[in-house]
């Protein structure tokens, strides 16, 4: 098996400190294990996208000495593949039509939760919409024993998520028309032949979802690692809707190793030590490659 691996920024801004943990982790993933490495640039939610934010990472992402081993792929030029797969799955009757709204979704879980019930999407248009119109379609999860999806994790460990009371039917596609994110991340790895997925554990949960859809679409399931997220100082993640500050493209260094350093890599005793890029990406790759290179 080859290694392929992959990071998949959202062009909603500028990146900051905690996505450049993200991806320098699956830089050095891919690097230890003597494999490629590829830039995704997930701009299929199109109202949340920042015109010339991709451009920005693709800049930065360059300036701090990680480079894509192909092209870079957009989800906004692969609307063929994603349709391609959803009738697949209609085909094989997995999805349904749902015309539920959000407010109905909402008073709905309310309620399951007021009598200590699932807080999961309830199947309400499983069995029909009930005179409603379509508005989504969602994935049906099955219950029981074969609703559990358990993982080994190898930075998390052992994960287990029961889908039907837990998340229920999730969305493929959503109410205004774009395909739902499970759907495409599922798609572009599987036609990436990404064989290891390095990510924020902000996107741990969703990992279950995938592999379920992964066997419904009958393709490979890739191996995991979550890496902890960056905080600000009120403990919220780091994000661009809580402030994160960009990266400064003219200190990379400084930028690099501390990222390393979330990441519990020892890749100098002092800065003085680490002189260049290429004397960094040498230390952070052989000290993660005695911890995960595997």
């Amino acid at each position: 098996m080859t290694y392929r691996g992959r990071f998949a920024p959202s062009p909603t801004g500028p990146l900051h400190a905690g996505s450049l943990v993200s991806a320098l982790a699956s830089f050095l993933d891919a690097r230890a294990h003597g494999g490629s490495w590829i830039v995704r640039i997930e701009d299929v939610d199109a109202p949340r996208t920042v015109p010339g934010a991709a451009d920005d990472i693709l800049a930065t992402l360059a300036h701090f000495g990680m480079h894509s081993d192909s092209l870079p792929v957009w989800q906004s030029e692969r609307d063929a593949a994603y349709a391609a797969a959803f009738a697949r799955l209609q085909a094989a009757g997995f999805i349904y039509p749902c015309g539920c709204t959000r407010r109905e979704i909402a008073d709905s879980l309310l309620h399951a939760h007021a009598r200590h019930a699932t807080l999961a999407y309830p199947g309400t248009c499983r069995n029909g919409l009930h005179g409603k119109p379509a508005r989504a379609w969602r994935l049906r999860v099955p219950d029981g024993a074969a609703a559990v999806v358990s993982f080994q994790d190898r930075w998390q460990g052992m994960q287990s998520q029961d889908l039907a009371t837990e998340v229920g039917d999730f969305a493929l596609k959503r109410a205004d028309g774009l395909w739902a994110y499970q759907l495409a991340v599922v798609v572009d790895d599987a036609d990436a032949n990404i064989t290891h997925v390095v990510r924020g554990a902000d996107l741990l949960d969703s990992t279950a979802r995938q592999i379920y859809l992964q066997r419904c679409l009958d393709v490979p399931t890739p191996a995991y690692l979550h890496v902890p997220v960056v905080n600000n100082d009120a403990g919220e993640k780091l994000s661009k809707q809580t402030g994160a500050a960009p990266l400064d493209r003219h200190a990379p260094l400084d930028a690099l190793v501390q990222a390393a350093r979330h990441l519990g890599l020892d890749v100098a005793s002092s800065l003085s030590s680490i002189s260049s890029l290429d004397t960094f990406y040498s230390a952070a790759t052989a000290a993660w490659a005695q911890r995960f290179a595997r």
